[in-house]
Order: C-alpha cells, then sequence, then structure tokens
C-alpha cells in the first residue's frame, strides 16, 4: 500500500475567501470502517460534481466523500474565483479548431449546469455574469494577445479590443497598454460557492471532512482507502484531489503542484472606489501566464493574484510585498489601504496542460490537472468521469483536451522548472 501522512495542502495561511463568510459547521471526519459502492476522493469542483452525477444515473449506490480539510479552507475557496466558458489562452490551439469548438460547447454546457444548480440550490456566492479582460503591458503580451484574439475570431466568438484609454475607463488603470474583453466568464466568490455545492449533494451520498486520504490498496476486488481513523471499502474510487493524487502513488510523473499567492484589500472608500473605473466588478487575466490576475468584487475590494512556488507554500510575508509592488503599479492610489488576507492556493500543472484523466486501474479513475481552469472544466471532467466510472458513453476526454505527457523526476523536474520559470519571469516581468 502507497501511504503518506502528507494528503492534502500545507497551507500556512487561512483562505481570505472563506475568511469573510460566516462560520459553518463542519461535518464530522470518518471515525469507524465502513463500506460503500463509490468512493470519491477530494470534495471540489471535481469532486462534488462527480458525486453529483453518480448519485443522478445511480440513486441506488452508495456514496462516500472524502475531503482532506474543511470545506472552503481547501483549494476549490482560494482561486480567484473566474468561472470561464472558453479555453483558457495557453489551451487554445488555432490549427485544430472544430476540436476546440466541441470542447468550448462542452465547456459551455458545464457553466449552464454550474448557473441552474446555484439558482436552484439558492447558492448565495455573488455569481456575476461580468465578462474578463486580457490585459497586456509589454509588446511581448501584446502579441500574445493577438494570438488569442486570432483564435477567439476564428471560433466565432465575440471579443473586443482595447487601448490603454479604454481600460482607464473601464477598470481604473493605464498600467496596460492593450486588452481583450470577452463576455464568456462569470465571477464568483469561490468559497461561498464551494461550501454551497457541497452543502447539496445527492441523498445518497455521504460526506466526511478532514478525512484525508492516507493510503489506497487493492483487496478482494475492492479499493481500500486508509484514512486516520477509519477506512473505506469500496467497490469504485474516483480520485478527484488533483496533484495530491502524487502522495496515494498515482501521477507522480505527470503531475506538479503550483503553489500561487493572493492578497484582497479591504473594502475601499467611495473615493478611491471611484478611481476604479465604470465596471462594477471585474476580472483581469494576464497576457503571460506568469503575470498577475486581479479582480474587483462586489463589496469594494481589490484582489491580486500572482508569483508561482514549487511544491511548497511559504509565509505571507514572503510574498506581501511583491504583491503589494504589482498592485501599486497598477493602481498607485492604493499604496496605503490594506491587505485584508493574504494566502495561497495549490494548482495541478501538467506539462502540456491537458488533464491525467480515465481509468488508472481495475475501478479505479482519475481527474486531476486543472491547470488553473478548476471551477467550471473540474465541474465538466467530474461528471464525465461518474459516467465513465459506471459504464455509461460519455465523450472522449482524452481526444479533445489531451492527455498529460511525462515529467522527469526530481531533481530534474525541479531544476528544469527552475530553469524555465526564470526564462518566463524574465519574459513576463511587465506583466507581473
Amino acid at each position: 500500500m502507497t501511504q503518506n501522512k502528507h494528503q492534502k495542502p500545507d497551507y500556512r495561511h487561512s483562505c481570505g475567501w472563506n475568511g469573510l463568510l460566516g462560520l459553518r459547521k463542519n461535518l464530522e471526519p470518518l471515525k469507524q470502517n465502513i463500506h460503500c459502492d463509490v468512493t470519491i476522493i477530494g470534495a471540489g469542483y471535481t469532486g462534488i460534481a462527480a458525486a453529483r452525477r453518480v448519485g443522478e444515473l445511480s440513486p441506488n449506490s452508495d456514496i462516500v466523500v472524502l475531503e482532506a480539510s474543511s470545506i472552503g479552507e481547501g483549494n476549490p475557496g482560494r482561486n480567484s474565483g473566474f468561472l470561464l466558458e472558453v479555453a483558457l489562452a495557453h489551451d487554445v490551439d488555432k490549427q485544430n479548431l472544430a476540436r476546440m469548438q466541441q470542447c468550448n460547447q462542452l465547456i459551455q454546457q458545464a457553466m449552464r449546469s454550474l448557473r441552474d444548480d446555484i439558482e436552484r440550490f439558492k447558492i448565495d456566492c455573488g455569481l456575476f455574469h461580468s465578462g474578463t479582460y486580457r490585459a497586456a503591458a509589454s509588446a511581448t503580451g501584446s502579441k500574445s494577445l493577438e494570438r488569442y484574439k486570432a483564435f477567439l475570431d476564428a471560433a466565432g466568438l465575440r471579443c473586443d479590443t482595447l487601448d490603454t484609454a479604454d481600460l482607464s475607463s473601464r477598470i481604473g488603470t493605464r498600467f496596460y497598454r492593450k486588452g481583450i474583453y470577452s463576455p464568456h466568464c462569470y465571477l464568483a466568490q469561490p468559497a461561498a460557492l464551494i461550501r454551497g455545492l457541497a452543502e447539496r449533494l445527492p441523498d445518497n451520498a455521504r460526506m466526511y471532512e478532514n478525512s484525508p486520504a492516507l493510503g489506497l490498496e487493492r483487496k478482494s476486488n475492492c479499493w481500500l482507502v486508509k484514512t486516520p481513523h477509519g477506512d473505506v471499502l469500496a467497490k469504485k474510487v474516483i480520485l478527484a484531489n488533483n496533484a495530491f493524487c502524487k502522495a496515494l502513488g498515482f501521477g507522480q510523473e505527470r503531475l506538479v503542484a503550483m503553489y500561487t499567492y493572493a492578497a484582497l484589500t479591504e473594502p475601499l472608500d467611495a473615493f478611491l472606489l471611484a478611481q476604479c473605473g465604470e465596471d462594477e466588478q471585474w476580472g483581469v487575466l494576464p497576457a503571460h501566464r506568469l503575470g498577475s490576475t486581479l479582480r474587483r468584487t462586489a463589496d469594494g475590494r481589490l484582489l491580486i493574484r500572482s508569483l508561482y512556488r514549487y511544491e511548497k507554500d511559504c509565509n505571507a510575508s514572503d510574498v506581501e510585498p511583491e504583491l503589494r509592488s504589482a498592485l501599486t503599479r497598477r493602481f498607485p492610489q492604493l499604496a496605503n489601504v490594506p491587505f485584508a488576507a493574504v494566502w495561497g492556493g495549490a494548482t495541478g500543472f501538467t506539462f502540456n496542460a491537458a488533464p491525467l484523466w480515465g481509468e488508472l486501474r481495475p475501478e479505479l479513475y482519475i481527474s486531476a490537472g486543472c491547470n488553473g481552469g478548476g471551477i467550471v472544466k473540474g465541474t465538466l471532467f467530474g461528471k464525465l468521469l461518474a459516467e465513465r466510472t459506471l459504464g455509461h458513453d460519455t465523450v472522449d476526454v482524452s481526444s479533445l483536451f489531451g492527455t498529460a505527457r511525462y515529467m522527469p523526476p526530481d531533481p530534474l523536474r525541479k531544476l528544469g522548472f527552475s530553469v524555465i520559470a526564470a526564462v518566463e519571469r524574465f519574459r513576463a516581468r511587465a506583466e507581473v
């Protein structure tokens, strides 16, 4: 049996989004040995979608969901809250447009399903159809935007090209020289969203929080999942814990956990808020993936997300000065606005931005490697994986979205990351 005590991120700071919400009563951890039909490891967007789909297709199945931390504090609550309806810029492939259009159709269906669930369950997560800006501060970044716009145009997807004055009017900064606005995005409070979804599992599903999977082994045609205080014997297992499946012995050669960092300001006063553009809410994605992401929230805060660390979290004091610098380069007037929270979040990356998805072993299934598109794509991949798990005909994810490629092991992997990251940071220096 592969067993490891570190089955969840060792976060040094609580999630800022979750801290804005009221306290919730955590579900009890698993404290006994149980058995079930399907165990899902990870209660993020992928795991929740998988549980819901198994419940729909097989209402008599007994489903167990294991969450390593508490809902809202884990990775799903730590992202920037962008719900994109089209491929990320680093996913696009203009030469294979028909395939990309199929991908976008599936992503849009997943977004509609999420929106319907939010309305049906009355989840108060501030879902807002804002669209999204992609913006560049350099000539290199502008070229990246031109390539992405060419893809959107070829795909028949509406977008608007913006100059510095346009961006200044809409989002309040003259930092960028060029931008693209696309209407194909929603914004949400991610901790509120995952908490709301997790509270509305199907009737045949039960969840245990603070119950990390410590080991996984095949036993008597079933899978035995070990947790700190109890074991689960399941006929089928779905791994939906992203890069942390590596600690269970799966995906080590194809996944890496990258930590990124966010800071959320205190609410701005009316004078400062009036200088942050005419859009009541907005989100900006960088032209380079190592650049900075920004949001203006419904309650008048600004969020900035940037920086990368390899496989390990770090202290807020190590990243806060860089986040402050990135924010004030765009909004000098906010230099003295305090941060309400600074935190890190782990993202599962693959070498070629394709997921690790499908059946790994008999009755053991996986969806990992969200590559920064976790909410909508994670929901889609979880739903489709549930269908595959139950033997239903479903979309061939590998043919549409690709398959995660091999990466060499550490220390070569870490060395390679350090070299590539240094080069890319230099290229992206104007976008950070």
